[in-house]
């Protein structure tokens, strides 16, 4: 099984934090929109063997898109590849985009799980992100979504200058109130080239405090996992039966094609990413080439992502698996790291299966930054 991303390089305004490829500009929408569909044409065969399971629109915005275009991108990858019957077909999307029109004319599309940004039910934090949406726009496309789809989740930012405690945890309640089957948390990130990098230096908006990041993180797992959400990756929390197949395929090594600009691929051996440039992809597409890199993943990079990416998930490293696919140094040297951790119960061995504790939760990705295997030939 195998899946596809297509990624959506367009936006209304640019969110203060954030660093992915977009533009506020839709003058090339239909030309990006021909190129898209160009691309999957054009890489049909390199999931050869492989059924698709997931198709997930992701951005940028993706509901910036009519329904009706994002029915014929879908139509494309049907045309192209074999799709299972009832595969997961995902949807980004902001709750300003997301009216009552809109939902009705999704509900009868062929999307059947929507991914929506809320990031914050409070207007002080939307305006202090310059999210598109305010708190009232939020709620109330959540609670038609909710009776339109049974798969929804939600992304919600944690972590932010000025939120306490009590405000977080109304954002958390919300969520239970709404019954959101699926739930992504992030800590608000500062990355250099953005608008709120550029706003803490000028001192408008405080700095982030990991401190608090870490309280509202531990607040979440323990508030989530009392009403019976599984906290199956580091960033996602998800009802018994509601794990993202698209995002768990990812962390399991499954192979997936990013279809777009700066979109990245994998098919187990080789990653791939297209430029991060709407005209220069655009143009690249219409001469029939390719717009990516492409890197072969040698055996300490494969054993190196495995480590990163198995220790973000519920089902952690398979030590055998380790000893059987990378070698007896690879396990020996993963043993003997992972056992200062161990004794700090930052992680815990069960049945050769190693997995980061609640305690070390927070600190995961410098732990697995830690156990990387480093090839000094």
């Amino acid at each position: 099984m195998a899946g596809i991303y297509i990624h959506i390089p367009f936006c209304k305004q640019a969110c203060h934090y954030c660093d992915f490829h977009f533009s506020t500009s839709l003058k090339k929408k239909v030309d990006m929109l021909d190129c898209l569909h160009r691309e999957l044409v054009l890489r049909k065969g390199e999931l050869e063997g492989e059924s698709i399971e997931t198709i997930y629109f992701g951005g940028g915005t993706p509901s910036i898109l009519t329904v009706d275009e994002i029915d014929k991108l879908i139509q494309t990858v049907y045309e192209q590849f074999e799709v299972v019957d009832t595969p997961e077909i995902t949807l980004e999307a902001n709750p300003d985009d997301l009216d009552s029109e809109t939902l009705h004319k999704l509900a009868c599309s062929k999307v059947n799980r929507l991914s929506i940004g809320i990031q914050s039910f409070d207007d002080e934090d939307l305006k202090m992100m310059n999210r598109a949406h305010n708190s009232t726009e939020a709620i109330e496309s959540l609670a038609l979504a909710t009776t339109l789809f049974d798969n929804i989740s939600i992304d919600l930012i944690y972590g932010i200058p000025n939120m306490d405690n009590e405000r977080w945890l109304t954002n958390v309640q919300r969520i239970l109130d709404l019954r959101i089957p699926h739930i992504s948390c992030y800590a608000l990130t500062v990355e250099e080239r953005t608008a709120l990098n550029k706003l803490i230096k000028k001192g408008v908006i405080p700095s982030p405090e990991e401190e608090v990041a870490h309280q509202h993180f531990m607040l979440l797992i323990e508030i989530l996992r009392a009403n019976g959400y599984i906290h199956y990756e580091l960033s996602n929390f998800a009802k018994p039966g509601y794990y993202s197949k698209n995002n768990s395929a990812y962390w399991l090594g499954k192979k997936y094609l990013g279809i777009g600009p700066s979109a990245h691929s994998f098919d187990g051996t080789y990653r791939s990413w297209n430029i991060a440039n709407n005209s220069l992809y655009i143009k690249e597409i219409n001469d029939d080439k390719l717009p990516r890199e492409v890197e072969e993943l040698n055996l300490t990079d494969r054993y190196n992502e495995y480590i990163m990416t198995g220790l973000r998930t519920i089902w952690g490293v398979d030590l055998m698996r380790v000893k059987k696919e990378f070698g007896q140094s690879y396990y020996d040297y993963l043993i003997k790291l992972s056992s200062s951790f161990i004794a700090d119960e930052l992680m815990k061995n069960e049945n050769n299966i190693l997995t980061i504790t609640d305690k070390g939760k927070f600190l995961s990705d410098g732990i697995a930054s830690d156990l990387f295997y480093l090839d000094l030939k």
